[in-house]
């Protein structure tokens, strides 16, 4: 006996599928999702997906890509809905997102979203973010030297000090670990805590300048912070030959509108309760929250060179910032590179970049060299790698400065105190 049907093929067992308000709005998506998966994938729209979930049919399912943009976010109780039900079934799910606001995007990851992809669709990410959800998971174990084992005490008030590169390849990072590590060593007898924050989200290197592991408690921290507390805070972060205390950046590549304000505003607060110094290392792009980091600063260091980038770049800031009446006061310009000494030429350039941008330079660093690459690739401060060197000795200068001003604050609200 024959049959036609016998010869059929069975079709391919759907093992991902696509929810959006109407896909045809994703072409890219649809082109690679039939790149990645063949056959193997289905669509659904919003209002049918919740009742699919509920299915015999759904327990196939890998994944789910949910695709929406900034129409559909009238309706992002229900995608939410979507996202709880596949979470429930042991679905993964990709946000796929275009025009969706930071609020929104930030709501959706805390409620269950594994990962996510700007639309349109950079080159391969969706399937790099397709390996990422079929990788065993990692627990997320921290070796005992870098385990924090100080407690929170909420009963400091530290000095929050942003370190913000004015152009690419300033040493934003490398004054940023160095100075964290020197005021964490300014004093021998009464060392203070000091946190350094790596905000840089999506190039944060303090973790390689000082060879500690990016740990996924980072973003768990940051996409949840209504719900931190300081024990929760103190476990993520990481410490360095038990003096200094790190928060690096998140271990995969996230947005930088992924924190608001609120959120900035949340961690600098926990931060700045347990600890004597919060040192921050800054992404280069100015964002949302880099006005809510610079009210709370006491002094924000700039990095620049003596080159056009940088000199056009400072004006701009000091454009933006004077406009909109933010705090400009606060910066303290860091030439780094500076000329030498005897370089009466370099010297002269510099006071004429001064003058020009209307700005003062207050602190010039000397180029390290070669040092300071060698440092950063042993992942070691400059003080424990080069301790002898003109980089080195520039940066101490003044995370001895800005302690001994902090100090002598301290003293003075003392004896006023105790006059009352």
């Amino acid at each position: 006996m024959s049959s036609t049907a016998a010869l059929q093929p069975d079709p391919a067992p759907i093992v991902a599928c696509t929810i959006s308000r109407d896909v045809q709005n994703f072409d890219l998506l649809i082109e690679d999702m039939e790149a990645l998966m063949g056959e193997s994938w289905g669509d659904l729209s919003f209002a049918d997906a919740l009742a699919f979930l509920g299915q015999e049919d759904a327990s196939s399912l890998e994944f789910v890509a949910i695709a929406l943009d900034a129409e559909d976010e009238g309706d992002l109780g229900l995608v939410i809905d979507i996202v709880a039900a596949a979470k429930g079934r042991g679905i993964k799910v990709v946000l796929i997102t275009e025009d969706v606001s930071p609020g929104s995007l930030h709501q959706l990851l805390r409620e269950g979203g594994d990962e996510f992809v700007p639309y349109p669709l950079p080159e391969g990410e969706l399937n790099r973010a397709v390996e990422r959800l079929r990788r065993p998971p990692v627990e997320d174990v921290v070796a005992e030297e870098h385990r924090t084992t100080i407690t929170a005490t909420g009963d400091r008030s530290g000095v929050i000090i942003p370190v913000h590169g004015l152009a690419g390849g300033t040493g934003a990072t490398m004054l940023a670990v160095n100075l964290a590590w020197e005021l964490a060593n300014a004093d021998k007898d009464e060392p203070p805590r000091v946190a350094l924050l790596d905000l840089d989200l999506q190039n944060g290197a303090v973790a390689t300048y000082l060879d500690l592991p990016r740990r996924e408690a980072v973003l768990e921290l940051l996409t949840e912070t209504e719900a931190m507390d300081s024990e929760a805070f103190m476990q993520a972060l990481l410490t360095y030959e038990q003096r200094l205390q790190v928060l690096t950046a998140p271990a995969d590549l996230v947005p930088l509108d992924l924190v608001g304000p609120a959120e900035v505003e949340r961690i600098l607060e926990m931060a700045r309760t347990n600890f004597d110094y919060v040192v921050i290392d800054m992404p280069s792009t100015t964002v949302e929250w880099t006005e809510t980091v610079l009210y709370a600063a006491h002094v924000y260091l700039a990095t620049l060179e003596l080159d056009m980038r940088s000199a056009q770049n400072t004006l701009r800031i000091k454009r933006a910032f004077q406009a909109e009446d933010l705090p400009f006061d606060k910066f303290r310009f860091v030439l780094n590179r500076a000329p030498g000494f005897t370089d009466l030429n370099g010297k002269s350039r510099v006071k004429r970049l001064a003058e020009s941008l209307g700005i003062s330079i207050e602190v010039q660093m000397p180029d390290g060299g070669k040092p300071v690459a060698a440092a950063a690739d042993q992942g070691r401060p400059l003080a424990l790698a080069q301790p002898k060197a003109a980089l080195r000795k520039e940066i101490a200068k003044l995370a001895h400065s800005i302690h001994e001003i902090n100090v002598g604050a301290d003293a003075a609200q003392t004896r006023k105190r105790k006059r009352r």
